[in-house]
């Protein structure tokens, strides 16, 4: 009783050292983001709200903003299209190379980002495709079809078949049994998978960096390219903590969504 005492207290303490470990740098951005000290210094000099005031008046910041909430909806809306269709094809049929398919489809968001982007950049140039917010668009969809892959095939694998063969017995079309058969039955598998990929392509900065025209800015590559500017400092650490929430609530909200299946990959 004392030895699984002693191991309880033990594993504890480990758990709290690993979360301070992996949150204690957002805390400490955070509490920049409110340091009245433009030069930034430990301990904070006091607190204010003015950074936020100036991030919200920037057009910089502002067009970074629309750029990158753009990007996300459009990338994730093609990722749910073809992450579902593919999805849909790798689980309910069996042909000649799937398993391979399935490994493909899942390995870009296994790859380096250095490795997406320079690829992505040397096929647009090759077909001569200018670089722009559509062409940050493909690069972002290219690795967020995975997330939304990974979460229907999670959702097909638990799905029964007997209710679409009960629905194609009684008459039903394809397209009526999926969608009123299949479709609400994967609902919360697409709507946890979406805010996922949105999440995901809203806070990416490698692939953007080559997938980017001139002029063309996200908010993380804005982060990015004002970092090394010293009077930006309190202003960059307002829209890094505004990046955080954005990326942190699609993820809480899809965990509390779809639970265990929740299946992101890393980059």
């Amino acid at each position: 009783m004392v030895e699984s005492l002693l191991v309880r207290a033990v594993l504890r303490i480990f758990t709290g050292a690993v979360m301070v470990f992996i949150y204690l740098p957002l805390v400490i951005l955070a509490v920049y983001a409110f340091n009245a000290s433009p030069l930034g210094g430990w301990p904070p000099s006091g607190f204010t709200l003015d950074w936020f005031g100036e991030a919200a008046g920037s057009p910089a910041i502002r067009d970074a903003l629309a750029n990158s909430l753009t990007v996300a909806t459009i990338s994730t809306l093609l990722a749910l299209i073809l992450g579902t269709l593919a999805a849909l094809a790798m689980q309910r049929y069996s042909f000649f190379g799937k398993n391979a398919i399935s490994f493909l489809f899942v390995l870009p968001i296994a790859l380096p980002g250095v490795v997406t982007g320079i690829s992505l950049q040397s096929s647009f140039k090759l077909f001569g495709i200018d670089l722009g917010l559509h062409t940050i668009v493909i690069a972002h969809a290219t690795f967020c079809v995975v997330v939304a892959y990974n979460n229907v095939v999670a959702r097909l694998r638990r799905l029964p078949r007997s209710p679409e063969e009960a629905s194609a017995d009684l008459g039903a079309d394809s397209w009526m049994t999926f969608r009123r058969i299949t479709l609400p039955g994967m609902r919360t598998a697409l709507l946890s998978g979406g805010l996922l990929a949105f999440a995901l392509s809203f806070d990416e900065v490698i692939v953007t960096l080559f997938a980017a025209g001139p002029g063309t800015r996200t908010l993380p590559i804005w982060v990015f390219s004002e970092l090394q500017r010293s009077y930006q400092l309190p202003v960059v650490n307002v829209v890094a903590l505004l990046l955080v929430l954005v990326s942190v609530i699609p993820v809480w909200v899809a965990q509390r969504i779809g639970g265990g299946e929740i299946t992101r990959g890393g980059r």
